[in-house]
């Protein structure tokens, strides 16, 4: 049913509720999980000085946040395939997955703390109203004990 899940991480604690759906459907499917995460090309494109490395600082971050995922997977015995992309977070995530035929969306519903929250909620909302194949959204033990 699902040969390849797709899991957007930004590395934030509370998208680990989502990778951990992903990685049990992919052994319940014995499919492929690709881990994304995506660098917001406009969060930092203005910067005139030290753009290069803000880019680098994000580029590493975005390595450490698939390689979770893939270590993750490693320990479940199921296959993860990591990329991480640079562009609008929504765009990129529906891009990549309709080039690699993903099967269905596994995604945080909140990711990180402050404005970076709601940018992903509205990440997440973007990608559930325009995404050709089923998402499922995952919503945070962290984000509901924020809310508290």
């Amino acid at each position: 049913m699902y040969d390849r899940i797709l899991v957007p991480t930004d590395g934030s604690t509370a998208s680990e509720g989502a990778v951990d759906h992903a990685i049990e459907l992919a052994k319940q499917y014995d499919s492929t999980v690709h881990a994304l995460y995506v660098i917001d090309t406009g969060a930092y494109s203005s910067l005139e000085m030290g753009s290069e490395i803000v880019a680098e600082a994000l580029e590493e971050e975005g390595e450490k946040a698939v390689g979770a995922v893939a270590d993750a997977g490693a320990a479940a015995g199921v296959d993860v395939e990591t990329d991480v992309e640079h562009g609008i977070a929504h765009r990129e995530i529906l891009n990549y997955a309709n080039e690699h035929a993903v099967d269905l969306i596994v995604m945080g519903t909140h990711g990180r703390t402050g404005v970076g929250r709601f940018l992903l909620g509205s990440v997440a909302e973007k990608v559930v109203r325009s995404a050709e194949m089923p998402v499922m959204t995952v919503r945070s033990q962290a984000a509901e004990e924020t809310e508290e």
